[in-house]
């Protein structure tokens, strides 16, 4: 079944220049889209490629369709924000396209007589369910999970499979937990005593609100005593690692492999590229971007771009800067002792 573009714009804005009727099925590149396809141009740089386009219709901003509505035969819906007009619509394309899962438990599932489970979730294949857990209306929770007691998952949130959601954690609507996640796992905290480590009870909690995604592998932890909290619309990739007693602000986004350690609160609207790592007990503030492998040991007050590693180069010329800088406290003293000789011979510092 297809879409009608008319249909896209009521729902979605944007200026339609073709007719209304036209249908499609699907999003595809420029290159490969076909007649009945819809594609995007988010990037000018890629025009030629939208005037080549065997697409139905194009998604592009003012800008490009001057360029491009010549040259052009299909349908076209200018918008400001074509990149986010396409999330929306693939979502609502992939959504018309699917079968939607069916209401109920599959006869292997291990659901507790106390747990609420609302008629129209879906409980996989070997899915536990334990006391006092609450899954919420069209939730899907796909084979192996492991919901814990008192749990709760809102609504229409989906656990991909074998995601781990301890004991009293809460995550709100329309959430996703990609496969191998574990949320609520225990934060790492021990009290030491003559070198021997004495582990700390995470009693805390793990809430998440709504509309958040978190990649496969991600960890999440409880928090130690108060909770770790993940809030509204934020973003997580794959295999990060976020510490207990963390609290990361609303529409906040990490790429791969982020480690953010316990205690760290982050503000709102911040990125973090893959494999930055953020120290724990600091505070960074809102929009603040963080580029790929950098160290944030400080806080950060001030919005901005924060970069915080050496540029890549040759091994050898690597090493011989090394060597320079462990060096660089010894030329420093070297230095105060020429200024504070030239001071008392009656010189200038400058």
């Amino acid at each position: 079944m297809g879409t009608r573009l008319g249909e896209l714009v009521e729902r979605f804005g944007g200026q339609l220049a073709g007719s209304p009727d036209v249908e499609v099925t699907a999003i595809a590149s420029l290159e490969r889209a076909g007649a009945s396809e819809i594609s995007f141009l988010s990037n000018s740089r890629l025009r030629t490629l939208a005037l080549q386009s065997r697409a139905a219709a194009l998604i592009l901003s003012p800008q490009d369709d001057d360029a491009v509505a010549a040259g052009y035969a299909g349908a076209r819906i200018v918008t400001a924000n074509p990149h986010a007009y396409f999330a929306q619509a693939a979502q609502y394309l992939v959504r018309a396209s699917e079968e939607p899962a069916a209401g109920g438990i599959h006869p292997t599932a291990v659901v507790h007589g106390t747990a609420s489970v609302d008629p129209t979730a879906c409980i996989g294949p070997h899915v536990t369910v334990e006391a006092g857990a609450t899954i919420g209306a069209h939730a899907v929770i796909d084979a192996g999970c492991y919901i814990g007691r008192d749990a709760v998952i809102g609504d229409h949130t989906h656990l991909f499979a074998n995601v781990s959601f301890h004991a009293r954690c809460v995550i709100g609507a329309r959430g996703i937990i990609h496969a191998g996640a574990v949320i609520g796992g225990d934060g790492f905290g021990f009290a030491v005593d003559d070198g021997v480590y004495i582990k700390i009870p995470q009693v805390g909690r793990v809430l998440i609100g709504d509309d958040v995604d978190i990649g496969a592998s991600t960890t999440v932890d409880r928090g130690a005593l108060d909770d770790t909290v993940i809030e509204d619309g934020v973003k997580l990739d794959n295999q990060i690692q976020i510490g207990h007693n963390c609290r990361i602000g609303a529409h906040t986004a990490m790429a791969g492999c982020v480690g953010v350690a316990g205690s760290a609160v982050i503000g709102r609207y911040c990125t973090f590229g893959g494999a930055a790592m953020v120290n724990g007990h600091i505070d960074i503030c809102d929009h603040v971007d963080i580029t790929a492998g950098t160290l944030v040991a400080h806080s950060i007050r001030e919005p901005g771009r924060y970069t915080g590693y050496y540029p890549i180069t040759r091994n050898a010329e690597w090493e011989r800067n090394a060597a320079l800088l462990r060096n660089l406290p010894a030329l420093r003293d070297k230095i105060r002792a020429l200024e504070r000789a030239l001071k008392a011979l009656g010189g200038s510092e400058d």
